[in-house]
């Protein structure tokens, strides 16, 4: 079918009359019909109206080298002319895929994540790592330990399995009698909500020992792993506070339980270090990654297997019977390591972590003395301004304002597109940003949050 042309509103018709949108309250994008994308470059998208778009969101936290990169359409061409797609089942593999493992195996932290599985989400990356995790301890003797530690906010994914990990109340309302058992969760480390009184270095000790505390309600051998993401993007950009990582990790060594970090947000320089495990000093005994992994540019996951782990499953395991007709295209293996090429060469990682991260979190701290803002954090191109009612005593406003909608739209009228968690107004722009986009950035920011304010019966 070649698609064709046509005005704004036959596309938003045939829209509303065919495509289901994740996360979407359909019966409002009948009332208010969606914005329709046609071109990107760079850190901008255009719609059929011809508007021009600053993506503060990097699509959905993925184009982190920008759109419209010819070498990575290049790279896709040129693997689907040579070898369009292999099975990686019955003893098949191709160079690919084996290129990619290597190179993530390379860049992990910790040198003991050797072993690479492929998928095409983070949602089954996720699911992945859980199977994996499960089977090692039956495998090791200690099939009782199945219970997985989580937190309240914590995104990890959409499937049943996925979503039970989230801590997002809404997704287990979704459908499927979530969370499924086995899986239990624990508060946020989030110092604003939690921690009021405590120094930051206090409350990261404190938020922290909430793991402790629910292994030992569960009993240490009951327990398999505790599941974190090093910052919560979804939940509105949480940023843990000193000291939270080195006393989970003690705490995890402490009970015998192990680590899986989700760095599918996090990962390929998001937090101005390749991983956001490099930034907070973790080494995870297993590790999701997507998003970032192709920037965007084709459907790629991997969950990462520490050496402990995956010689207990290859040793004893026999088939693992697992797995995606999908896993490892080599199309997406093929933009991935042009991605991660792209990103070493040009020092884009480490270029947000020497330059554009300390501009963000100037530029991101600024908003401390507006009226809406109770809270502004950040961690490398990752930040939240958490909007309050009243800033003295922490008041949200009512959740069926949708504060945090408001402002959003108030953003993109003005050209930029900023993320509503909630009521915390979230930024993750591409990381190849500049400092004059940067400006445009937080200009449109505050001019967002005043007209918020002054809709709210608030001076800005």
């Amino acid at each position: 079918m070649t698609i064709k042309p046509l005005e704004t509103a036959q596309w938003q018709e045939l829209d509303r009359a065919h495509y289901l949108h994740p996360f979407t309250d359909h019966a409002g994008l009948r009332q208010q019909p969606a914005r329709v994308v046609t071109r990107a470059e760079g850190v901008y998208f255009w719609d059929t109206d011809g508007n021009r778009i600053l993506d503060g969101l990097s699509g959905l936290g993925n184009v982190n080298i920008g759109y419209g990169r010819p070498e990575l359409a290049e790279a896709a061409a040129a693997q689907m002319r040579e070898l369009s797609f292999c099975q990686s089942f019955f003893r098949t593999t191709h160079p690919s895929a084996i290129s990619l493992a290597v190179e993530l195996s390379a860049l992990a932290p910790g040198g003991r994540l050797n072993y690479v599985f492929f998928q095409t989400s983070g949602s089954e990356a996720n699911e992945t790592a859980v199977r994996a995790v499960r089977k090692y301890w039956e495998l090791a003797g200690q099939p009782e330990k199945r219970i997985i530690i989580s937190r309240d906010s914590a995104y990890h994914g959409s499937t049943a399995l996925a979503a039970s990990l989230s801590g997002l109340p809404p997704m287990h309302r979704a459908g499927g009698d979530l969370p499924l058992p086995g899986i239990r969760h624990i508060k946020a480390p989030y110092s604003y909500l939690h921690g009021a009184g405590l120094s930051p270095d206090e409350f990261g000790i404190v938020a922290a020992r909430w793991l402790e505390q629910a292994i030992l309600d569960a009993g240490p051998e009951r327990v398999a792993a505790f599941w974190a993401e090093p910052v919560q993007s979804a939940g509105g950009a949480i940023v843990p506070p000193p000291g939270y990582w080195s006393e989970i990790q003690r705490i995890c060594r402490k009970y015998d339980v192990l680590l899986a970090i989700d760095e599918v947000v996090c990962g390929f320089g998001r937090t101005g270090a390749w991983f956001g495990s490099d930034t907070y000093a973790i080494v995870p005994d297993i590790m999701q990654l997507g998003k970032g992994i192709t920037s965007g540019y084709a459907p790629l996951s991997a969950t990462l297997l520490s050496d402990r782990i995956a010689d207990v499953l290859i040793e004893r395991g026999g088939e693992w019977a697992h797995g995606f007709t999908y896993s490892g295209h080599p199309t997406c293996c093929a933009v991935a390591l042009a991605n991660i090429r792209i990103l070493r060469e040009e020092g884009i990682v480490e270029r947000v972590g020497r330059e554009t991260a300390p501009l963000f979190k100037a530029a991101i701290e600024s908003f401390a003395d507006h009226p809406l803002i109770g809270d502004a954090r950040c961690v490398g191109l990752i930040g939240g301004l958490q909007i309050v009612r009243n800033k003295t005593t922490r008041e949200v406003f009512p959740s069926e304002q949708q504060i945090g909608e408001y402002c959003s739209a108030e953003a993109l009228k003005r050209g930029l597109a900023l993320r509503a968690n909630g009521d915390t107004m979230t930024l993750m722009p591409p990381l190849i940003i500049t400092p004059a986009q940067l400006e445009f950035v937080f200009g449109v920011a505050r001019e967002a949050l005043d007209a918020t304010a002054h809709a709210c019966g608030m001076a800005a």
